[in-house]
């Protein structure tokens, strides 16, 4: 699956100037295996930034480049066993700049279900509609694979919680002090859910 769309580009590389195109695409389980270190490195790099610019996306400052990197290789040890879809955004010249998770391995009595994880746009690709590229795929995906009932929670108050609501996400509720920022404050973390 791909989904193109003109996006324009503020990193100031000169690859990517001229490359006013992001596409989203889902990692295949061949590629998760094959090409999982170049893969681990690049989603690294993603990961590291978001984490920098104050996500709360499971991990404290500092994150070491070696912790993120065994992360990834978690995550596309998943994708190629099929137990989870990852789709990255990139840019024409083959950066990834954004990436989400559909976590399909789901209890017996649950096959209906999949949770949307670890939604992530580097910092310099933000506000140029790679989220809301991502969230469609994945909701498109999502149909493909026979989910109906998605579930995700994020930061109460975010930038995320705002798509979410766009993308058609309802609220399930809120809970107080459920998690720390990179920081170390605490945070609170709302629940949606959605029905396809």
């Amino acid at each position: 699956m791909n989904v193109s769309t003109p996006a324009v580009m503020s990193s100031g590389r000169a690859d990517e100037a001229s490359a006013p195109t992001i596409a989203v695409r889902r990692i295949s389980a061949d590629e998760a295996h094959t090409r999982a270190d170049a893969l681990a490195e690049a989603l690294a790099d993603v990961l590291l930034d978001c984490v920098e610019g104050g996500a709360s996306v499971s991990f404290m400052l500092p994150l070491p480049r070696a912790k993120a990197l065994d992360f990834w290789r978690g995550v596309l040890h998943g994708a190629a066993r099929k137990e989870r879809v990852l789709l990255v955004a990139e840019t024409a010249a083959g950066r990834i700049i954004g990436t989400v998770q559909l976590i399909t391995a789901q209890p017996d009595n649950q096959p209906h279900r999949a949770d949307v994880a670890k939604m992530l746009v580097h910092r310099d690709a933000r506000r140029r509609g790679v989220a809301a590229q991502l969230m469609a795929a994945v909701h498109q995906t999502a149909r493909q694979e026979g989910k109906t009932v998605l579930v995700l929670d994020t930061v109460t108050g975010g930038d995320a919680e705002r798509l979410y609501q766009r993308a058609g996400w309802q609220t399930v509720g809120t809970v107080p002090n459920f998690a720390l920022m990179p920081d170390g404050a605490l945070c609170g973390t709302t629940f949606f859910h959605k029905q396809l």
